[in-house]
């Protein structure tokens, strides 16, 4: 068995705040047994507005936001998936929403630059990443102990094409800060619907509350096993989700309905 751990955040503009934040829920998911825990999107900056990230970006290998999660790692000792924080792209108004992985040595093990940016207008709501966000062009896994994990991030979860590419995966990963909209009507049930056709588990980690910008986002952070039973959740506000992913569980649903051995595309 092998624990796994969600932080839910509820960010603000300030980033030494949220690494403080971030600290302390590390340390309690660790605590608790995870050997995997994973931050959610936008964890170290949600600003004023969208271009508050851009000041903040950071060169690769380079920076306070990264310095603290490869610390993390060390200390620790485990996988630290970075939620997503700004790094510095080759466009000077916009930057990467990047996930970074960390060993438990804290060395880097993996990079995911978010591909779908999402765009939504609904009333008062009205969000454009593709302003200050250039997207990502390559899929993101990498192998962990217990199996491959795959990498994707909030708006990624409504193209189930991006997850049959990650190959079979025992776990994946969805940082997010989905709005409380969008969050209400489609998130678990997308979420479920990656577990249950992709046959593994599903670990999201998500902002939850309302921030300082009046943005509410929707939480939810939760683990979802391969059969596509929701094993635990937290609805709002911030803390720490936790749960263990089954070798034996996850072998026994791809050998009873073997999906993934019947695709013809």
């Amino acid at each position: 068995m092998t624990t796994v751990a969600a932080i839910q955040m509820v960010s603000t503009p300030d980033v030494a705040e949220n690494i403080a934040s971030a600290r302390r829920l590390v340390a309690e998911a660790a605590a608790g047994g995870a050997t995997l825990v994973s931050l959610p999107e936008y964890w170290p900056i949600m600003g004023m507005s969208d271009t508050d990230k851009v000041a903040h970006a950071e060169q690769v290998g380079d920076g306070p936001i990264q310095q603290f999660m490869a610390d993390a790692a060390r200390e620790h000792g485990i996988w630290l998936i970075g939620g997503t924080l700004p790094l510095v792209s080759n466009d000077a108004a916009r930057v990467m929403n990047t996930t970074l992985v960390y060993q438990p040595d804290g060395e880097p093990a993996a990079r995911y630059d978010k591909m779908h940016l999402f765009g939504f207008e609904k009333g008062d709501e009205s969000y454009n990443e593709s302003r200050t966000i250039v997207p990502g062009a390559a899929v993101g896994t990498f192998e962990a102990p217990f199996g491959r994990v795959g990498l994707s991030v909030c708006y990624d979860l409504r193209f189930p094409e991006l997850y049959r590419a990650m190959g079979e995966c025992a776990l994946i990963v969805v940082p997010a800060a989905f709005t409380h909209t969008t969050g209400l009507a489609h998130w678990e049930v997308l979420l479920r619907a990656r577990a249950i056709e992709n046959q593994c588990y599903v670990l999201a980690s998500a902002q939850g509350g309302r921030h300082q910008n009046g943005r509410r986002t929707y939480g939810h952070s939760m683990l979802i096993d391969p059969w596509g039973e929701v094993k635990a959740q937290l609805a709002e506000g911030e803390g720490v989700i936790s749960g263990e992913l089954d070798a034996d569980f996850l072998a026994s649903v791809r050998e009873s309905l073997p999906a993934l051995k019947h695709r013809r595309l």
